[in-house]
């Protein structure tokens, strides 16, 4: 005679099995919640898909912008899980700023989203030959030594707790040759550098690094860029009109044209999985890696611009 089972109670009154299961789960990898994240140009584009990402994700996310209005907007449209800061990452006062009220308000800082970041100016001074140093300088501020900046003082804060994660927006610019403008593409080698070299120096303290280079995703700075090609703007670095409905579809349209993955098109959200992903504890021993989000372009021969 077979031995008895005892039936648990819940089951008899018809709970189901796989409701259990999964209120004796772990925990997804992607969790954040008590985490607290700093997204810098989160206001709109990349950015602001990421902040909403890590938020649904269960962050408390800190928003950094020179854009107050989309900031402030952004922030109030995700009540008490966001909060909106001023913040130019040119400018060394506004960085230790953002850091020191997200300590204040928060007490800690487990995830840094070095996304701010300008394209420059696509349609002037596009040969070495009439290299104007003025752009290469408010690019690399901006670009780089923003990133540097945030870099030095969130990791300042990271090495009291032994963790954290830290995430620098680089470009398939600096993966290859031939993708952009020549400032912006030493920029974004500069970035995947600066990435590596970091991650060597903090890993001692819990604090991993990493970088993320998409391919061309049809953002207001993207597009913006791109129009001034067309358009012969006077200061395209500074630029973040809001894109139309048809200028965007150009863009992508562009982008899947020359991709080499096809049926699937490239947007931000894509990127901001990557940063959830390189944020969270499923990539716990993931620090040194450049992340590249481009659908397998890059391990091409097919180049834009300056072939």
């Amino acid at each position: 005679m077979p031995a008895q089972v005892d039936i648990p109670e819940k089951t008899v009154q018809g709970i189901d099995h796989h409701v259990l299961e999964r209120e004796n789960c772990p925990p997804s990898p992607t969790s954040l919640d008590g985490k607290i994240a700093v997204v810098t140009g989160g206001a709109r584009g990349i950015g602001e898909a990421t902040v909403r990402l890590l938020v649904k994700n269960g962050a408390k996310v800190v928003i950094a912008d020179v854009n107050d209005s989309l900031g402030l907007e952004l922030a109030t449209s995700l009540a008490s899980s966001a909060t909106f800061v001023h913040c130019d990452v040119s400018l060394e006062e506004d960085i230790e700023n953002l850091i020191n009220s997200t300590i204040a308000r928060y007490g800690q800082i487990d995830i840094l989203v070095n996304n701010a970041g300008v394209f420059g100016n696509q349609s002037k001074r596009k040969s070495i030959m009439d290299f104007d140093a003025g752009e290469f300088d408010k690019i690399m501020s901006i670009n780089v030594r923003g990133m540097a900046l945030g870099i030095k003082h969130a990791s300042r804060v990271m090495t009291n707790r032994g963790y954290g994660s830290i995430i620098n927006m680089a470009s398939v610019a600096g993966v290859m040759g031939g993708f952009g403008p020549h400032a912006y593409t030493a920029s974004k080698h500069a970035i995947v550098g600066l990435t590596k070299n970091t991650a060597c120096e903090l890993g001692r303290y819990g604090i991993r690094v990493n970088c993320i280079s998409p391919f061309g995703v049809a953002t207001p700075m993207l597009v913006n860029g791109l129009r001034g090609a067309d358009e012969e703007e006077e200061d395209c670095v500074m630029n973040f009109g809001v894109p139309s409905e048809e200028e965007v579809e150009k863009n992508e349209e562009f982008v899947r044209g020359i991709a080499n993955l096809k049926g699937t098109t490239l947007r931000a959200n894509d990127i901001a999985e990557a940063a959830l992903y390189l944020a969270s504890d499923g990539a716990q021993y993931v620090s040194g890696h450049n992340l590249v989000v481009d659908g397998g372009v890059t391990t091409g021969s097919k180049l834009l611009g300056y072939n």
